[in-house]
C-alpha cells in the first residue's frame, strides 16, 4: 500500500487538489479569500533541496519510467532542470464570515472597477510580451547575423580554419552563457515552459515558474541559445515569458516593495491569475509567429484546461495588442536602426505563390506526405522521451554535469553543421534570380561558403542561417532547382535529429520552431521524390511538410492551420493544410500521445485529463481514502494547531463541533493552513473554551487571508508563540469555510474526478453513508486521482487496466 501524502488534505487524502476549472461567471470572480499554499518540502530548487536522499530515488526511478511501482512523491515534479516541490491551486470560493461580509461591503463601483482592471492588465500583458517577442528576435537576429557575416568574410577570404574557430568559439560562448544563467540563476527556466504552463492552468503549482528572474532569463537565454545555432527554437520561451508577465502582474501588489494599491487587491486568488496567465501564454505564440488567432487558438487546445466565452474575450484582445505592438515596432526597425533585423513585416514567411491551385491529382501525394508526417512525428516523441530520460541521468548529477552535457551538445552542432556542407557539391548560380548569387553574409538562398564565385553551395544555404531564414528559403515559391535532393535528404535528417539532441539541456528551448524547419525539409524532399506527379509546387510542399511534422508531433489542429495561415499568409492553402493535419494527427494517435503531454508526464506533474480512466469506474471513493483524519474543533487550543501545523503538511482541515456546542460531531466546514497562520500571527486568541464573541470583520481585513503570488507561502516556524499563548483558545468558526464541496463514500471514483476537475477543487470531503459514523471519512486530493497511487492501492487494477489508444476523439481500448 501506497503511504499517505501528507501535503494537501487534513489526513485521509493526499496529493495536491485542484485544477484549472471555474464555472462561475466574471462578477462572482472577485470574491477574494482563496486557498493558502504550503510546500511539504523545503521550496528551493537548487540541488539537494528536493528532499532527502530516498525522496530524490523514487522520484528518479519514476521519472525514468519505473510507472509498476507506485508514485509516492507526487509533491515534487521535474521544474525546469531541478527536481522542486509542487503544490495545488484552489478555485473553490471560501465562504467564510470575513469573506460574506467583505462582499456586502461591495458596491457596483468595485464591481466596474474589477472589470475595468481585468481589461487594462490584458492591455498591459499584450503590450509587455509583445515587446518580449521583438527583443528575442531583436536579438537574435543581431546576434547569429553579426555571427554569420564574420563566418561568411573569412570563408569568402578562404580561411577556412578561422572561419570554423570562429562559429564554434560564439556558438559555445552563447551556449554556456544560457546554461549557466539557466543553471545557476534560473532552474526554472530550462527548456520550453510550455509544460509548466499547462500544469499550472491544469491546478499544479511550483516555486519560482513565474517568477523575475525566471522571466530575465527565459529572454536573455532564449536569444543566446537560439543564436548559439542549436536546433532549438523560441516560440515555447516566449509562452513561458508571456505567462511570467501575466503572473507577475496578476500578483495582487506586493507588501515588501510598498505596492498596496486597492486596485491591484482584486487578483490575490487563483480563479483571476489563472484566466490572465492563458492570456499570455496567447500572447506569447502570438509575439513568437505573429499569429494573434493562432495565439488564442493555442492556448485554447494545447496549453488550457479550462475555457469560457468571457475568457475568449480577454485573449483575443490581449493578441490583438500583440498584433499592434509588433506592427508598430517593426516599422519603427523600417528606417534601419535596428541593425539586420527589420526588412520582414508582420507575415514572417510571405513567400509562396500569390495564386495556389491544385486538383485532384494533387490529392494522393498530399495523404502521403501527411501519412508518414504522423509516423516520422511520433517517431520524433518516441525517440525525444527516451534521450530527455537519459538527460535527466546526467542532469542529476549535478550542475556541473547540466554544463558539460550543454558543451557537448553545442560542440557536436557545430562541428555537424560545418562540416556537413563540405560534402555537398557546388552548384551554378542561376540565372533568372533577382536575389543576389552567391549572398554574402547571413540571408540569402545562395550561400558560397567553399564554392567559386558564380556557384553557391546549397547545404550551406540551409545551415548556414537563422531558423527564420532557412524556413524562408524551405517555403519560397519557384525554387525547384535551388535544392539537390541529397542536400534536402541530409538536411532533413541532421534537422530531425539535432532537435531532438538540442531539447532537454538546461537552458531555455523550444519545440515549435525546430519541428517547423524539419517537416519544411521534409515536405521538401517529399515534392522532390512524387512532386512530378502533382502539380504543386516545392515550396507548397515545404508548408505542407511543417503542418504535417507538426500535426504528427504536437497534435493541434486548429491552431496549427490557423498560425500556418497566418505565416504564410495565404488563405488558398486552407483545404490542403487541414487535410494534412487531420491525417498526420490520426495516424500519430495509433502510436503514443502528443509531446507536450509527453513532456508533462515525464516531469511527473500530477495533471488530471478531462476523462475518468475506465477502472476508476470499478472503485468508490472510499477505495482510495487512506490515513488518519487530522480535524481540529470550532474552538481548538492553540497548542494543538502549533502542533499539527509543524507535524503535517496537510493545507485543509476539517472542522468539527462536539457537543456542547453541537448535539452530535456536526462537520461544520474545512479551514486552510494559511488562514490559521494568520490567526495564529495575530495572537486574537481567548482564554477559554467558549463561544467567541469576537466580530472577525472588523478585526480582520480580507486582504490579509488573500492569496499570496505563485509559489510563496508562509510558514509556522515564523510565529514566535508564548508559552501562556499555547494554553490559549482560538474560535475557527468565523474563519471556516461552511460550504465546502462534499461527495459520500460510495460516489465511484470516476463520477469524483470529473467533480474535481471541473469544478477546480483542492480537497473534496468525503461524508460517510450512515450517521452513526464520524462526521467526514476522509478528503480527496488530486494525489487520490493519480492512477500511480490508485494502482499502488489496488495491484489488482493492472489486470484489468484498459490501454487507450486514441484515433482523434476517439479512444478505443483494449486490455493490457
Amino acid at each position: 500500500m501506497a503511504p499517505r501524502d501528507p501535503k494537501d488534505g487534513g489526513g485521509g487524502g493526499g496529493g495536491d487538489g485542484g485544477s484549472a476549472a471555474d464555472p462561475e461567471s466574471d462578477i462572482e470572480a472577485p470574491l477574494l479569500v482563496s486557498s493558502g499554499s504550503s510546500f511539504f518540502l523545503d521550496p528551493s530548487c537548487e540541488d539537494g533541496g528536493e528532499g532527502d536522499e530516498e525522496q530524490r530515488r523514487r522520484r528518479r526511478r519514476f521519472l525514468l519510467g519505473d510507472h509498476k511501482r507506485s508514485n509516492t512523491t507526487s509533491q515534487v515534479a521535474l521544474v525546469g532542470a531541478d527536481v522542486c516541490p509542487i503544490e495545488s491551486l484552489d478555485y473553490e470560493l471560501i465562504e467564510n464570515d470575513v469573506f460574506k461580509q467583505d462582499w456586502r461591503a461591495r458596491g457596483r463601483g468595485h464591481i466596474l472597477r474589477y472589470v475595468a482592471l481585468k481589461w487594462v492588465l490584458c492591455f498591459l500583458v499584450g503590450t509587455l510580451a509583445a515587446a518580449a517577442g521583438f527583443v528575442a528576435n531583436l536579438g537574435v537576429e543581431n546576434v547569429a547575423g553579426a555571427k554569420f557575416v564574420v563566418t561568411s568574410n573569412l570563408m569568402l577570404d578562404g580561411k577556412h580554419g578561422s572561419a570554423f574557430a570562429v562559429f564554434l568559439a560564439s556558438n559555445f560562448a552563447l551556449t554556456m552563457l544560457a546554461a549557466v544563467l539557466t543553471v545557476y540563476v534560473a532552474p526554472a527556466a530550462a527548456g520550453s515552459g510550455i509544460p509548466e504552463v499547462k500544469a499550472y492552468l491544469n491546478g499544479v503549482d511550483a516555486p519560482n515558474i513565474f517568477s523575475l528572474k525566471t522571466l530575465i532569463v527565459k529572454v536573455v537565454g532564449c536569444i543566446a541559445a537560439v543564436s548559439s545555432s542549436l536546433h532549438v527554437g523560441k516560440a515555447g520561451p516566449l509562452v513561458h515569458t508571456g505567462a511570467c508577465i501575466a503572473s507577475i502582474l496578476g500578483q495582487g501588489g506586493s507588501r515588501k516593495y510598498h505596492m498596496t494599491c486597492k486596485w491591484l487587491r482584486y487578483f490575490k486568488n487563483d480563479r483571476d491569475r489563472r484566466d490572465l496567465v492563458t492570456c499570455g501564454s496567447a500572447a506569447g505564440i502570438a509575439a513568437a509567429f505573429r499569429a494573434p488567432v493562432g495565439g488564442v487558438l493555442f492556448a485554447l487546445e494545447t496549453v488550457s484546461s479550462w475555457w469560457r466565452s468571457a475568457l475568449l474575450w480577454r485573449a483575443f484582445f490581449t493578441t490583438a495588442m500583440v498584433a499592434v505592438v509588433l506592427r508598430a515596432l517593426i516599422d519603427f526597425c523600417k528606417s534601419g536602426k535596428c541593425g539586420l533585423f527589420g526588412k520582414g513585416g508582420l507575415i514572417m514567411f510571405d513567400v509562396t505563390e500569390d495564386y495556389v491551385t491544385y486538383h485532384l491529382v494533387d490529392l494522393p501525394p498530399v495523404i502521403t506526405l501527411g501519412v508518414f508526417g504522423g509516423i516520422l512525428g511520433s517517431l520524433y516523441n518516441f525517440f525525444l522521451d527516451k534521450v530527455l530520460r537519459l538527460y535527466n541521468l546526467i542532469n542529476e548529477k549535478g550542475k556541473t554535469y547540466k554544463l558539460l552535457l550543454a558543451a557537448t551538445v553545442t560542440i557536436c552542432t557545430s562541428c555537424c553543421l560545418f562540416g556537413l556542407p563540405w560534402i555537398a557539391s557546388c552548384k551554378p548560380c542561376p540565372t533568372d534570380t533577382e536575389e543576389a548569387c552567391p549572398s554574402i553574409g547571413r540571408s540569402g538562398n545562395f550561400k558560397k561558403f567553399q564554392c567559386a564565385m558564380n556557384e553557391y553551395n546549397d547545404l550551406a544555404s540551409l545551415f548556414f542561417n537563422t531558423n527564420d531564414d532557412t524556413i524562408r528559403n524551405l517555403y519560397s515559391a519557384g525554387t525547384d532547382d535551388e535544392f539537390h535532393i541529397s542536400s534536402i535528404l541530409v538536411f532533413f535528417a541532421a534537422s530531425y535529429f539535432l532537435g531532438i539532441f538540442s531539447y532537454g539541456l538546461a537552458l531555455p528551448s523550444g519545440l515549435f520552431v525546430p519541428v517547423i524547419l524539419t517537416g519544411a525539409a521534409y515536405g521538401r524532399l517529399v515534392g522532390m521524390l512524387i512532386g512530378s506527379q502533382s502539380t504543386l509546387d516545392h515550396g507548397l510542399f515545404a508548408v505542407l511538410g511543417s503542418a504535417a511534422l507538426l500535426g504528427g508531433s504536437m497534435r493541434m489542429t486548429v491552431s496549427v492551420c490557423v498560425v500556418i495561415l497566418e505565416l504564410t499568409n495565404n488563405l488558398l492553402m486552407l483545404p490542403l493544410v487541414m487535410l494534412v493535419l487531420l491525417i498526420s494527427k490520426v495516424v500519430a494517435d495509433a502510436f503514443n500521445a502528443n509531446v507536450y503531454d509527453l513532456l508533462v508526464r515525464l516531469k511527473g506533474f500530477p495533471h488530471l485529463e478531462g476523462y475518468a480512466e475506465p477502472y476508476m469506474r470499478q472503485l468508490s471513493v472510499s477505495d482510495v481514502v487512506t490515513g488518519p483524519l487530522q480535524t481540529f474543533n470550532g474552538i481548538e487550543k492553540v497548542g494543538h494547531i502549533v502542533h499539527v501545523l509543524k507535524t503535517t503538511g496537510h493545507n485543509g482541515f476539517p472542522v468539527v463541533d462536539e457537543p456542547p456546542f453541537s448535539d452530535t460531531p456536526t462537520l461544520y466546514g474545512l479551514i486552510l493552513r494559511d488562514h490559521l497562520l494568520v490567526l495564529l500571527r495575530k495572537k486574537d486568541f481567548i482564554w477559554s473554551c467558549t463561544a467567541s464573541t469576537l466580530n472577525a470583520s472588523k478585526h480582520f481585513a480580507h486582504d490579509e487571508f488573500a492569496k499570496r503570488g505563485s509559489g510563496k507561502q508562509d510558514r509556522i516556524g515564523d510565529i514566535e508563540l508564548s508559552a501562556e499563548e499555547l494554553e490559549m483558545f482560538v474560535d475557527l468558526h468565523p474563519f471556516t469555510n461552511t460550504s465546502p464541496y462534499t461527495v459520500l463514500e460510495t460516489m465511484s471514483l470516476a463520477k469524483a474526478l470529473i467533480l474535481f476537475r471541473e469544478v477546480g477543487l483542492r480537497h473534496l470531503l468525503v461524508l460517510p453513508k450512515s450517521s452513526k459514523r464520524a462526521p467526514v471519512v476522509g478528503i480527496l486530493t488530486r494525489h487520490d486521482f493519480m492512477p500511480e497511487h490508485i494502482l499502488g492501492l489496488h495491484p489488482f487494477l493492472f489486470k484489468s487496466r484498459w490501454k487507450k489508444v486514441r484515433l482523434g476523439k476517439l479512444k478505443v481500448t483494449s486490455i493490457l
